[in-house]
């Protein structure tokens, strides 16, 4: 083989394995999202486009459901509302159960239209955990420690209200309905690109019980029982404190309304 063509074989793409996730933990692997699907597939070097997917999907979300329910699509955030601005408790079971509902059906049809991608990709009928179940709910990386990945859903959800909270807050600046889905776009491209990819950034118990529970169809009761069960202390203790303790610190520290139990201004 001559010089040249040495080179030209060097400079080839190899092509690429399931193994080379399995071999390299450090890599999120390919990600669907109910919410977005521009982040089918996703990796590291174009995480920023996944990030503003994300974005997309849940400001569309917002912005679609807004004039109906206030654009509540998170049960953490629709829990801080019903305590800090006396959004009505009985709606908050209701609105607990669509947005769960809402999450399934959504993890569903994406497991539908993906369903061939993925006996491509992992081999016919292979379904592994985390694997390609990362696909749909949320598992830390496995250099992740426990205590990293349950502060990472901590703060990104405390930053996750904290811009909710500013965005509606009338006193803290002008206040248009119309802005919220631009704030929280920006919001979840920021927090994404910076902070999601050691835990596939949930920062919604909705967004990952929904599609954990679909998954757990066709990949077995494993997606709940990774990792000491992550998924009650990540994507739903870790984000439900996470989004108390930054409304609390909103209101501490910022807000002068008279809605609020701990603002005295």
């Amino acid at each position: 083989m001559s010089a040249i063509d040495e080179t030209r074989t060097a400079q080839k793409a190899p092509k690429f394995q399931m193994s080379d996730i399995e071999s390299h933990p450090e890599r999120p692997a390919p990600t669907l999202r109910y919410k977005s699907g521009s982040t089918v597939p996703t990796m590291i070097e174009d995480w920023l486009s996944g990030a503003v997917g994300w974005g997309v999907g849940i400001a569309l979300g917002v912005w679609v459901s807004g004039g109906v329910s206030g654009g509540h699509i998170n049960p953490a955030v629709t829990l801080t509302q019903a305590i800090y601005r006396r959004f009505p408790w009985k709606k908050v079971p209701i609105y607990w159960a669509a947005q769960l509902f809402g999450a399934f059906i959504g993890a569903l049809l994406t497991y539908a239209l993906y369903r061939n991608a993925i006996d491509q990709f992992a081999g016919v009928g292979v379904r592994t955990v985390p694997g390609t179940a990362g696909l749909f709910g949320t598992f830390p990386l496995d250099y992740v420690t426990d205590v990293v990945a349950f502060f990472t859903e901590f703060l990104a959800t405390v930053f996750l209200v904290l811009t909710v909270f500013a965005a509606t807050d009338r006193n803290n600046g002008p206040s248009s309905p119309g802005l919220v889905p631009v704030a929280v776009f920006f919001a979840m491209v920021g927090i994404t690109a910076v902070m999601g990819a050691q835990t596939s950034f949930s920062m919604n118990p909705a967004r990952d019980l929904g599609p954990r529970m679909m998954s757990a169809m066709f990949y077995g009761r494993e997606v709940f029982t990774y990792r000491h069960n992550y998924w009650i202390w990540g994507p739903i203790i870790a984000d439900f404190t996470g989004a108390l303790a930054g409304a609390t610190l909103y209101d501490v520290l910022i807000y002068v309304g008279s809605e609020s139990p701990v603002a005295y201004r």
